[in-house]
């Protein structure tokens, strides 16, 4: 097996890792759709493939604090635990009753409810400090 020239494989990681990053935010939309795996893949990519992609994303405003603080082992605050939860319920609730009539899509999506729901819960909530 011929070795991957190294200009190549950045550039695969930076595609793999838009590719993910995409994915990501479109979890945020659909929560049947994993929004917090794709955009840790998507910064495991852009550290290997792109450092200055990797900042940005580290530093983008809707998603980087969210990024650091998962990687660093922070947590979610609860504000966005009840956002978070507050998105999936609603739109898995809608889309088991009025999108669907098949009791296997719904088992699915219940399965996915409860999956999402207890992870998020179990992830540690950030306790900000008054200044």
């Amino acid at each position: 097996m011929v070795p991957m020239p190294d200009k190549l494989k950045r550039r695969v990681f930076v595609v793999a890792g838009t590719v993910a990053l995409i994915l990501g935010v479109v979890g945020i939309i659909l929560p049947v759709l994993p929004t917090t795996p794709f955009l840790l893949l998507a910064a495991i990519c852009y550290m290997r493939g792109s450092q200055r992609l990797y900042s940005a994303l580290l530093r983008n405003r809707f998603v980087g604090s969210y990024i650091r603080n998962y990687l660093e082992g922070r947590g979610m605050s609860l504000k966005m635990k009840i956002w978070t939860l507050s998105l999936l319920w609603i739109t898995i609730l809608c889309t088991t009753f009025l999108a669907t009539d098949s009791l296997v899509v719904r088992i699915i999506l219940a399965v996915v409810l409860v999956g999402v729901t207890v992870h998020i819960l179990l992830i540690r909530t950030l306790k900000y400090k008054k200044i």
